[in-house]
């Protein structure tokens, strides 16, 4: 019998068949329900991260909020695990407002951002009266303060400012850098902060910054929050998200309790004990509560031993983009020595398919169901249609019951927003 990777959410078993088991429901007996690619959310999972977030702000004694950085899995089930616990949520578009809202998500715990803001985006955040726009340049400060006169509002906003500081990241999700897209340079910062406090339909509340994701401690935090410290007195500042997740059995996992003191120590010491910190944790909060389900449709050896599956790139795109890696289990043999090294693929017309390159597997054949761990972020959000596949649905399981959040698309869908002759 296999033992079971330290990545699969807490709530993980081996049954009695040698099925994997996640939140008490048999994944072959899910797979032949709902069908596959399925993801499968733990809610189990996403409570007990998100209450650590919450417990460890708490304990802190700063005042504060955690904002669901909701990119990573902008789903309605999502924001109703965590809208109930006091958590807020950060949406960077009409999209994610509706599914945040969708949630549960009061609009005062919205707060909107984004680096390419256009006036219909603004003008509908507006008349949905969002907490809090985080604004990216300078543009933005007359941009929304005319919209926010003409709606008869003062809109609070936070300044996103980008402190010239590298996470310790890959180049594609590192945002704190100096030549970033994100937000305005700490050289320019101060002018901007005085044009919108020029603004009589502005509030400014603070500064945000963010340096970047799969951090494994908050020296960088650290480091980002001594350099924007003198550009002002403010009640807010969002020292963003970050922290990193494992997704290989035996890496550790990222620390939420110490990552959320050493962001509340990092804000006490350079804005004062009674500064409000935001935080803005995404796959942290989701990534470990989310695995995928596969069949498999085809195995063939020649230089290596290929194990096709019935998805790939189309729902999880970031071993492409990223060069990600994960883990793989045969949910439906784990009573069996997983003793055969393969390349486990997707079918989509690139040979840059390739979900895990160095699975280990009990001598894989068709109709094999595979397991793929920690696919909670960037997973859906990320999902496409190459090829013609069909997005996936969204199973959510909570003791042995399961749910559908998001069901599978159709054809129909496919072709709904089609033009012309059938």
């Amino acid at each position: 019998m296999r033992t079971l990777p330290s990545v699969l959410p807490a709530q993980s078993g081996i049954g009695p068949d040698g099925h994997l088991m996640l939140g008490g429901c048999d994944a072959v007996e899910l797979a032949n329900q709902f069908g596959t690619p399925l993801y499968v959310m733990v809610e189990s999972e996403l409570r007990d991260r998100a209450g650590r977030f919450v417990a460890a702000l708490a304990e802190s004694g700063l005042d504060g909020k955690i904002m669901f950085a909701s990119k990573a899995c902008p789903i309605g089930a999502v924001g109703r695990v965590f809208s109930p616990m006091g958590i807020g949520c950060d949406v960077t578009s009409g999209g994610e407002l509706r599914l945040a809202l969708l949630g549960g998500f009061a609009p005062e715990d919205i707060l909107f951002h984004g680096n390419a803001k256009s006036d219909a985006e603004l003008d509908d955040v507006l008349a949905h009266k969002v907490g809090l726009i985080v604004i990216d340049n300078i543009d933005e400060v007359s941009l929304i303060a005319d919209r926010a006169a003409k709606a008869g509002l003062v809109q609070r906003v936070l300044l996103r400012v980008t402190p010239g500081v590298t996470g310790d990241t890959i180049a594609a999700i590192s945002t704190g850098q100096e030549d970033s897209k994100f937000g305005v340079n700490l050289v320019d910062a101060a002018a901007v902060i005085a044009a919108i406090q020029a603004q009589d339909a502005l509030d400014l509340q603070g500064l945000h910054i963010h340096v970047g994701s799969q951090l494994g401690d908050t020296s960088s935090l650290a480091r980002a929050a001594e350099a924007i410290a003198g550009l002002g007195d403010f009640p807010v500042v969002n020292l963003g998200g970050g922290l990193g997740v494992a997704y290989l059995d035996g890496e550790k996992d990222g620390d939420i309790e110490a990552f959320v003191a050493g962001a509340a120590a990092a804000a006490t010491a350079n804005f004062g004990p009674d500064v409000k910190l935001m935080l803005e944790p995404g796959r942290a909060l989701v990534a470990t509560a989310g695995v995928t389900l596969y069949s498999v449709e085809s195995v063939k050896s020649n230089v290596s031993t290929w194990v096709a599956v019935d998805g790939g790139i189309s729902d999880n795109l970031r071993p492409l983009a990223y060069g990600s890696e994960y883990e793989a289990l045969s949910a439906s043999r784990l009573n069996e020595t997983a003793d055969v090294s393969c390349r486990l693929v997707g079918k989509h017309c690139e040979s840059g398919d390739e979900i895990v390159s160095n699975a280990k597997l009990p001598n894989p054949k068709r109709g094999d169901l595979v397991a793929v761990p920690v696919t909670g972020a960037y997973g859906h959000s990320m999902a496409n249609n190459y090829n013609g596949a069909l997005r996936p649905a969204i199973v959510v399981v909570d003791e042995g019951n399961a749910s559908v959040a998001v069901r599978r698309e159709s054809f129909d869908d496919l072709l709904a927003r089609e033009v012309g002759d059938a």
